[in-house]
């Protein structure tokens, strides 16, 4: 069971003009990797800066709860399972609304993705959303198809690219087009600003 509150609506924050979405995947286990990310978001809740919310991509939800309590970093949830996330009762996708945006949320590996990002950019056309995010890569993508944000944070601890772990940072301005930053993670735990190639 999850020590902190899973919610089906976000943290609301009237007083920010934008606010930064926390995304990331594919832990397998890497409690340290999500410790990590938890301990640098931590530092960047209100009123420090505007990250309001997280969404995890699956593959690794019982990595959550020892890292959240260990960093000491709680906030709302957008949670799916993923192909490895066994014993849990996860949806494999979710719909939400964070700022002004739309986001439609799989892991992935329903989706094709080895084979293009049609039937993401499908489902999320289907359910109006202006993003998709998706786990199962293990590979950081950023990309926009047909008006699409398609979004993979890559992984915070088995990543498969030469990048190494990552994860990312939406923000979500009104009436601008979302903002992706990328971020890698170290051995050591630290993390910093990256660019993807």
């Amino acid at each position: 069971m999850l020590y902190y509150n899973i919610v089906n609506k976000m943290l609301e924050y009237p007083y920010m003009d934008g606010k930064k979405l926390l995304v990331f995947s594919d832990s397998h286990g890497g409690v340290s990797a999500v410790k990590a990310v938890f301990t640098w978001a931590a530092k960047h809740l209100p009123p420090n800066d505007t990250i309001c919310g997280a969404a995890f991509c699956g593959d690794g939800i019982a990595d959550l709860p020892p890292a959240a309590d260990a960093a000491g970093f709680y906030c709302d949830w957008k949670l799916v399972g993923g192909n490895n996330d066994y014993g849990f009762s996860m949806p494999e996708s979710t719909v939400f609304e964070f700022g002004d945006y739309r986001f439609f949320m799989c892991h992935g590996h329903r989706h094709s993705i080895y084979s293009g990002f049609n039937s993401l950019v499908a489902a999320a056309k289907s359910n109006e959303a202006h993003a998709v995010l998706f786990g199962h890569a293990h590979t950081p993508i950023h990309k926009t198809e047909n008006g699409i944000l398609i979004l993979n944070p890559g992984s915070v601890s088995r990543p498969r690219s030469k990048i190494g772990a990552t994860f990312a940072v939406i923000e979500c301005l009104s009436d601008e087009p979302l903002k992706v930053e990328f971020f890698g993670i170290s051995e050591r735990g630290s993390v910093k600003a990256i660019k993807l190639p």
